[in-house]
């Protein structure tokens, strides 16, 4: 029989790991020039920077945020929906 305050550990150290992660994500810039447009983006796939030969387009980039943030929406739904989520991982 598992330990129930091990697991709550487990999950508190996963969960730090992922925050630290997702803070790293947050400081890597891509950026990508092609065709005249340019595109910085961070490591947590959020655009911070889009210009269309050398004019920059905040409505543009908001909507192609706000897609991606729905994107990632319907993975976490559907990778939910796969194994239960986190209780398949503690063996519930």
């Amino acid at each position: 029989m598992m330990n129930p305050f091990q697991q709550v550990a487990d999950l508190k150290k996963m969960r730090d790991q992922a925050l630290a992660i997702q803070r790293q994500l947050q400081q890597e810039i891509v950026t990508v020039e092609k065709h005249g447009v340019m595109v910085e983006i961070s490591g947590d796939q959020k655009i911070q920077n889009l210009e269309s030969h050398g004019k920059n387009d905040n409505d543009i980039k908001d909507a192609v945020n706000e897609a991606i943030k729905k994107s990632q929406e319907v993975a976490a739904k559907k990778l939910s929906q796969m194994g239960g989520g986190l209780a398949g991982l503690l063996g519930k």
